[in-house]
């Protein structure tokens, strides 16, 4: 019998070749991991993805600090509804169009996602998000919120829900690739 055949033809699996099995799933690990621990900086042109959210190259980006209505989400203004999350996603737009945006990673959150403190021209995108008054302070920029407030700015001159409650009622977000 040959070498490395069994009886009925087909090739048994040495020890070689478990090695090298282990080494190619080791390895793939690894840059998995590497991958999810790179925390930038990323620095590009953006694609807005919603108010609080971005794409920079491959990587998906969320600011840092911020909390921007869902892309669906409305608010009353004026007794009417106004389309308060797609005006968050119109203005982060606005910031980055044709712009560099680069991106200092914080940490990775439960989405795989990088969150991050983003600017352009020196300027940080999610601190003008929550002076703008379309996106609420998550953490950071409560200064700048309680000012956003105070001129009734974007969504404190309308009747809103927090978007991580909006989100909480409609079940948006559980595993669905939105933070909680």
């Amino acid at each position: 019998m040959a070498r490395g055949r069994v009886a009925s033809g087909r090739h048994r699996v040495g020890w070689r070749g478990l090695g090298l099995a282990a080494m190619a799933v080791a390895g793939a690990i690894v840059v998995a991991w590497l991958e999810r621990a790179d925390l930038g900086p990323v620095a590009g042109h953006a694609r807005v993805i919603d108010g609080d959210s971005l794409r920079v190259g491959r990587r998906e980006v969320r600011l840092h600090g911020i909390d921007a209505p869902e892309g669906p989400q409305t608010c009353q203004k004026d007794a009417r509804d106004w389309a308060c999350g797609e005006a968050a996603r119109q203005r982060l737009q606005s910031l980055v169009q044709g712009r560099e945006v680069i991106c200092e990673g914080v940490e990775i959150d439960k989405h795989d996602r990088l969150l991050a403190v983003c600017r352009v021209a020196g300027r940080d995108i999610a601190r003008e998000m929550v002076v703008a008054g379309l996106a609420v302070s998550y953490g950071r920029y409560a200064s700048e919120e309680a000012e956003a407030k105070a001129q009734r700015n974007g969504l404190w001159g309308s009747q809103f829900q927090r978007p991580r409650e909006w989100r909480g009622e409609r079940g948006v977000g559980k595993g669905a690739g939105v933070r909680d």
